[in-house]
Order: structure tokens, then C-alpha cells, then sequence
């Protein structure tokens, strides 16, 4: 395909729901729960099938961040750099867009921890929910270094992570408005780099094994990445034709390199690859159930963990009590996937949602001005 069809004299195209944007984030969303259930059934998913399952962990993680600055940067890039949106503005938009659901599930697993106690049924592994590493967790402040923040809810480090990419996203932005399109990548891909073989000089380890209470410096550069490839983006037209073909071709080889070991930085490689084509392709027929599912896809991700602990607490009764053949609990195992979806699913309509139209409502009556952000945020975090 000629060089033509990566061109910085064509309109790039804007991002828009019910396309592959959106699909990515559902899928990525569903990994996740697969993950975060792989380990509970009779046998470990690792052990029994494959030991991708138990390291796609770092690899979901690194699309998710990645995701969240590519597409925070197209939907409120514009804003902010002309100042339509100031700084503290959108650090409140996206503070009150992850908390209140998150508080929702901790305070719910709480619940069921107390409760479960006082019933007689304390959890099996009482280490995941000691009370002194749950303040910093409500917090959201465990991936800062303050102690706490193990077990319980544990995945939601990532938020806490992102709320320092949140803070950091104003000032990189003003950095990175000042760069052309292949300057933009060259510093985004060269960052992560940097702070990988920092990693490794000082720590001895990469950046994606950083210590989870330390997870804002693992999170950031990746979050900084999906920001570059999106100001890539907002200035280079790629052909959709390329687009497609590069799109399936990086998913095909993360999936063939995930089946020989984890390689980290090639595995890097093509979710940026995947995530640049998914921007470049146009929707000309956006699907309104992507779009829904979608939607779905935070509190997928804010909700699985707890739904798994309390599903897998009264299966692990049941299948001790009635001596439950293998089969059995395969089935039980798979149902409990379902429950996290349709939870998630409940979740979101009945509760996240209904929260999100008050507090925008409150958010447009306190603005001096509307100011029209150019589209819905569609990254896993809402």
C-alpha cells in the first residue's frame, strides 16, 4: 500500500460511538472478568489450558491506561488547550465520574463481609480484607504509595492510578500541542521506553511489575502513550483501507505471541497499533448494541471482583456441602461469569447511570457557559 495513505494533508476523523472504539472496550472489559475469574474454577484456567490466561492480567491493564489517554485526549484535548474546559474542571468531571460507583462497591463489600461474619461465614481468606488497608482503598489513593489498598476491591488500584494521569493530563497536553504528528509519537513510544529501562537500571524489574501502591509511575507513562498516539491521530490520516488490514494483522500477532510468553514491549507494540487502527476506521453505521454494551464496560470492570468474591463464597458452600461432581462445578463456574455481566449490566442502568444524568445535570447548572466537548467519553473508566 503506498505512503499515500498516510498523509498529514487529509481530515482525520473524528472519534464516534458504536464502532470499533467502542468494541474494544467491551471486549477488553469481558477479559478482564475472564481473568479475574480464571483462577476459581476446580482448576486454574493457567493450569488447565494455557498460562495466558494468568498473564494477560498486565496486558489487559496496559490497554485499559493506553485507551483511557487516547481517548481522553481526543474528547477533551480541543477543549482544554483553547481553554473552553479549564484543568480543575475536568479533573472534577473525572473524579465524579469513577468515585461514586466505586464507593458504592466498596462500601457493598463491606457489607458483605460483616454480615457474612456475623452470620457465621467469614471469608475463607480473611488476609484480602484486613480493615487498615481499606481507607486508602475508599480513597482511591492506594496507588500513591500511602499503605493500603490490598485485597478488598483490589483492581481498582487502576482507578487510583488514573486519577494522577488525571491530574497530569492538562500539563502533557500543553507539552504535547507544541510537537507535529511524528513528534508526538517519537516522545509518547520513547517515554515508555525511558521509564522501562529506568526500571530496570534502578528497580531491577520493568515498568509493568511495578508495586501496586507505587502504580501511578506504572500507569502514568502508559497513559501518556495513548495520549501521544491520539495527538498522532488527531493530525495524521491513515487510510481505512490500512487501518483494517493493520488492525487484524496486530491482533492476530498479540494473540500468537501471548501463546509463546508474555514479550512485553511486542505485545505493547501491537495494542498500539490495534488502538490507532480502531480511531482511523470509520462507523458510517454505528451499531446502537455496541454502543450499549459499551457503555456497560466500567461497570463491568468496578463491579466484577466484588461479584466474584460473594458468587464463589456461596458456590465454594454449596459445592462442599453437596459434594458437587467436577461438572458441576464447571457449570457453576460459568454461570458466574454471566452473573458478573449481568450485574454489571443491572449495575450500570439501575444505579451508575441514573448517577452520572444527576451529577452532569449539576455539573451544566454550575458552568458559566455550556461548552460542547465534541463527544461522549468512551474509554473503559466512562
Amino acid at each position: 500500500m503506498a505512503w499515500t495513505s498516510v498523509s498529514t494533508r487529509n481530515e482525520t476523523l473524528p472519534i464516534s460511538r458504536g464502532g470499533w472504539l467502542d468494541a474494544l472496550r467491551f471486549i477488553v472489559a469481558a477479559l478482564i472478568i475472564l481473568h479475574h475469574f480464571q483462577g476459581a474454577g476446580p482448576i486454574a484456567l493457567a493450569e488447565s489450558v494455557h498460562p495466558m490466561f494468568e498473564r494477560s492480567g498486565f496486558l489487559l491493564t496496559n490497554f485499559f491506561l493506553i485507551d483511557s489517554g487516547y481517548v481522553l485526549m481526543r474528547v477533551y484535548g480541543a477543549a482544554l488547550g483553547r481553554g473552553a474546559l479549564s484543568p480543575g474542571n475536568f479533573v472534577l468531571k473525572r473524579l465524579l465520574r469513577v468515585w461514586p460507583a466505586h464507593l458504592i462497591m466498596g462500601l457493598a463489600l463491606v457489607a458483605m463481609v460483616v454480615l457474612g461474619t456475623a452470620a457465621g461465614a467469614p471469608p475463607r481468606n480473611p488476609e484480602w480484607f484486613q480493615w487498615d488497608q481499606l481507607p486508602a482503598q475508599l480513597a482511591l489513593v492506594q496507588a500513591f504509595g500511602i499503605p493500603g489498598g490490598l485485597g478488598w476491591n483490589a483492581p481498582t488500584w487502576s482507578i487510583s492510578a488514573l486519577i494522577g494521569c488525571y491530574l497530569a493530563f492538562p500539563w502533557v497536553l500543553r507539552g504535547l500541542t507544541r510537537l507535529g504528528p511524528w513528534s508526538i509519537l517519537a516522545l509518547g513510544l520513547g517515554g515508555y521506553l525511558l521509564a522501562n529501562q529506568l526500571c530496570w537500571a534502578l528497580l531491577d524489574y520493568p515498568v509493568y511489575q511495578m508495586p501496586l501502591r507505587y502504580g501511578f509511575f506504572r500507569a502514568l507513562p502508559l497513559f501518556v502513550l495513548g495520549m501521544a498516539l491520539a495527538g498522532f491521530a488527531q493530525k495524521v490520516w491513515i487510510d481505512p483501507r490500512l487501518a483494517r488490514w493493520a488492525g487484524i494483522g496486530a491482533a492476530v500477532a498479540l494473540f500468537v505471541i501471548q501463546l509463546v510468553d508474555k514479550q512485553a514491549l511486542a505485545s505493547l507494540a501491537c495494542i498500539a497499533v490495534i488502538i490507532l487502527a480502531a480511531g482511523a476506521i470509520p462507523t458510517p453505521r454505528p451499531s446502537k448494541w455496541v454502543e450499549k454494551a459499551a457503555q456497560v464496560s466500567f461497570s463491568m470492570f468496578i463491579t466484577n471482583e466484588v461479584v466474584r468474591i460473594a458468587w464463589f463464597g456461596v458456590a465454594n458452600v454449596a459445592i462442599a456441602r453437596f459434594d458437587l461432581p467436577v461438572a458441576a462445578q464447571w457449570g457453576l463456574w460459568g454461570l458466574g461469569i454471566v452473573a458478573a455481566v449481568a450485574f454489571a449490566f443491572a449495575f450500570h442502568f439501575g444505579i451508575d447511570n441514573p448517577i452520572q444524568t444527576r451529577i452532569r445535570a449539576w455539573l451544566k447548572a454550575r458552568s458559566p457557559r455550556p461548552v460542547r466537548l465534541g463527544g461522549p467519553v468512551i474509554s473503559l473508566e466512562g
